[in-house]
């Protein structure tokens, strides 16, 4: 016969309510959390991914979800996000337009990014026109990424907000041509693009 002390037998009624427990759990937590449509779970992969500044796995995410969902919202602006950081600029522009054209054309972000590719393309008038819709429909797109992302992505000070760089350009634009200066590399690259990410 095997003689379990009163500790051991303590452990094992305690590993036994865990286990009864944890299936239980498991159930209550699904019952919380929202329902998943198709693209969604590749989308938030891909949401990580870009955070993480995994371009390739990112934009591999948003393809695999709008081939589940043609009109997916998050996936569509990841891809068109992804394109930005990139470079594929005028592929960046075409997918945002499609994204106004025929999923939301209230979104402040997508006019913000959009603005962003049309200045880093150094189509600086159609960039200004965006950054002022942007900041017509939501002026929150001047708020810039949080503290916690200024301080691992860039520098404690931030970025340049879309206010300020439409400011600018609107400033540079009265000049003569001769003495515009619309673009700084080092400037502008710091500027990041918007991005709303799925829950």
């Amino acid at each position: 016969m095997i003689r379990i002390s009163e500790r051991g037998y303590r452990n094992w009624v305690i590993a036994a309510v865990v286990a009864a427990l944890l299936p239980l759990a498991y159930m209550g937590y699904q019952g919380f959390t929202p329902e998943r449509e198709p693209g969604d779970v590749k989308t938030i992969a891909g949401d990580r991914a870009l955070q993480d500044r995994r371009y390739d796995r990112a934009l591999e995410q948003y393809r695999s979800a709008l081939d589940e969902a043609p009109e997916h919202r998050y996936a569509t602006l990841g891809k068109a996000t992804v394109l930005l950081e990139t470079g594929e600029l005028d592929r960046a522009i075409d997918l945002y337009t499609r994204f106004i054209e025929l999923i939301d054309p209230e979104f402040a972000g997508a006019y913000a990014n959009r603005g962003i590719a049309y200045d880093r393309a150094g189509e600086h008038e159609k960039a200004l026109a965006d950054y002022r819709q942007a900041e017509e429909l939501d002026d929150a797109v001047n708020d810039g990424p949080g503290w916690l992302t200024r301080f691992f992505h860039m520098n404690p000070d931030g970025q340049p907000t879309i206010g300020e760089r439409a400011d600018y350009i609107e400033r540079q634009l009265q000049l003569p041509e001769s003495e515009r200066r619309l673009a700084d590399p080092e400037k502008d690259s710091g500027q990041r693009s918007y991005t709303q990410r799925m829950n």
